[in-house]
């Protein structure tokens, strides 16, 4: 009986212990403070008024923050790429409710779901911001 509890032991330890890469490899953003709001009345936040938009706000964020409107939320999503290191290219460029970093690699993602869209190696989904709307403001904070 005492060799069964060892086992189970053992086997727990070892589960717990054994992290896969998919796991390693989700760690190369940093997990930073955002606290910014966006007034849907300015000219430059006006196309998020229409279901399908998205847009590209720098210098937040690790390398930026793509705001999206999904029709019944709008979604707040870091603009780099996961799955790589950040670099010059790693910001992921909006288009509608997709968008795809400037590097060779062609990663693709989905800014409802946050998921990669085009390839199913990626194993890290875009990190995730809450966004809420009073009004004319959204605000993203984490």
């Amino acid at each position: 009986m005492k060799s069964i509890y060892t086992i189970i032991l053992f086997a727990l330890l070892y589960a717990c212990s054994n992290n896969s890469d998919a796991d390693n490899n989700c760690n190369y953003l940093l997990d930073v403070t955002v606290n910014y709001s966006i007034d849907l009345s300015l000219p430059q936040y006006s196309i998020l008024n229409n279901v399908g938009n998205s847009i590209y706000i720098p210098n937040i964020g690790n390398k930026g923050v793509i705001v999206a409107n999904a029709g019944s939320s709008i979604l707040a999503w870091d603009a780099s790429d996961p799955n790589h290191t950040p670099n010059d290219c790693s910001a992921i460029i909006p288009d509608g409710l997709f968008g795809a970093c400037g590097c060779d690699d062609g990663n693709r993602y989905n800014f409802i779901t946050g998921a990669a869209d085009n390839n199913d190696a990626l194993t890290c989904s875009l990190k995730f911001y809450p966004a809420n709307r009073s009004g004319n403001i959204i605000y993203i904070s984490n």
